[in-house]
């Protein structure tokens, strides 16, 4: 059993502070067990906690670490950049060469807008579909997870195909309304949304790899057929790259499943570990941005010179060949042993992954659709995460959380860690 006497003294601590000792709820630790970790330094693949106790690390600050903690590229390029100032709130030359690396990499993006948040970017996305087509609907899915965005912090309704309904306290219902909530997978009930509401559909936006509750991966022919109702019914295509983009291949979903999106955002791992997001497209769709349209959207640290110097850093060891077959290859041996262990155990799970992303599903069947997640059998997660953390393992506290795997995770570390992980397993499941 790990120490944990100086995170909890710093945790109770923090609770005079802040919102329920943190400042994003996840980090509560309150789907697992005992009180959150700490985190002093992070090196590679290994984080330290307050309290000494290292692990291996696959929650990679939730995905923008994909070359690992402290990676001397990234530091270097901060500091050579940060020697000249930390922030102008005029045009650097990092901007545009973050932008010229992007754009001559990714053929779906012709003109880019930085902003500081995943969240951000995908707010900006909207009120730019919105602004594009004159329209004021937009159609999420169920499962997919946008940011907070007031608009799109919404759950369904009883139905097939319902408005949005708030899932937030502080949210008018009359934001919610204007979402369309369909579930995945679904084309009949998204076919019969666009019949109705098409003189007022904006845009269609979905993770085109949902990976923010569960990771609910998508068939190709879905979302072609997306584009296909998009280009049909005049209404835009939104893909939240958020989590997806530079992560699996550097086009990201939008390149891997060869499928056009009209508005990409961007975030975590285009800031390599600074606070980045972005909204791009082509140059028809982005000429609607102020102060070239009539779209107004303004930051005062969009563009910041140091998180344009780290996300180049990140970006450009992301072009080096065979980066993305390496991170394949490392998740494949990760998971290979405990799906053995699971399957020769006839236990009720399976690992589902793409590139270098997983998820432990507690479920025999391949899960593709957010209610198809068993709530109850998260207490099985719960006993995980208490025993990998025993073991030198640490994953995102959440059983509906993610994980990554990064250029710097060594055979080694994966070997011990895909160790870690069946033994612990054992004890979940008494084998």
């Amino acid at each position: 059993m790990i120490s944990r006497a100086e995170s909890a003294k710093l945790y109770d601590e923090a609770k005079h502070y802040f919102p329920g000792g943190v400042n994003s709820p996840v980090r509560a630790f309150r789907s697992v067990e005992g009180t959150p970790l700490f985190i002093k330094k992070g090196k590679g693949a290994r984080i330290w906690d307050a309290d000494g106790n290292e692990f291996i690390d696959f929650c990679c600050s939730w995905g923008p670490l994909i070359l690992g903690h402290a990676h001397e590229g990234i530091l270097e390029a901060i500091r050579s950049t940060i020697d000249n100032g930390t922030s102008f709130g005029a045009p650097s030359l990092q901007e545009n060469e973050l932008a010229k690396l992007i754009i001559n990499n990714h053929r779906h993006i012709q003109k880019i807008r930085f902003v500081s948040s995943g969240t951000e970017a995908v707010m900006s996305a909207i009120r730019l579909a919105r602004g594009a087509t004159g329209k004021n609907k937009i159609i999420k899915f169920e499962g997919c997870y946008h940011g907070h965005v007031d608009a799109l912090l919404v759950k369904a309704g009883s139905g097939l195909a319902t408005f949005g309904v708030s899932t937030s306290a502080g949210i008018p219902e009359s934001f919610a309304a204007e979402t369309i909530v369909v579930p995945l997978n679904e084309p009949f009930a998204l076919e019969q949304v666009l019949e109705e509401h098409h003189n007022d559909i904006a845009a269609i936006i979905i993770e085109p790899i949902p990976a923010n509750n569960g990771l609910l991966l998508q068939n190709k022919s879905f979302l072609q057929y997306l584009r296909t109702k998009c280009d049909e019914f005049d209404c835009l295509l939104i893909f939240d790259e958020v989590i997806s983009g530079f992560r699996a291949g550097f086009e990201g979903a939008a390149g891997k499943y060869d499928v056009r999106p009209d508005i990409i955002t961007f975030g975590k791992i285009i800031g390599g570990g600074m606070p980045v997001g972005a909204f791009g497209g082509s140059h028809e769709i982005m000429s609607n941005i102020s102060p070239d349209g009539q779209v107004y959207q303004a930051g005062t640290l969009s563009g910041n010179p140091v998180a344009m110097a780290a996300g180049r850093a990140t970006l450009e060891a992301c072009l080096t060949p065979g980066f993305y077959d390496r991170l394949a290859q490392k998740t494949d041996r990760l998971i290979k042993p405990i799906q053995d262990f699971v399957k020769a155990n006839e236990l009720p799970m399976r690992i589902q992954s793409i590139d270098s992303i997983f998820w432990l599903a507690f479920s025999h069947k391949r899960v593709m659709t957010a209610d198809h997640i068993d709530a109850d059998k998260m207490v099985n997660f719960k006993k995980l995460h208490a025993e990998l953390l025993n073991r030198g393992v640490y994953v995102g506290p959440s059983g509906y959380e993610v994980g990554f795997v990064s250029e710097a995770h060594t055979e080694e570390d994966i070997d011990m860690a895909s160790s870690a992980m069946v033994e612990a397993l054992k004890v979940v499941f008494n084998k």
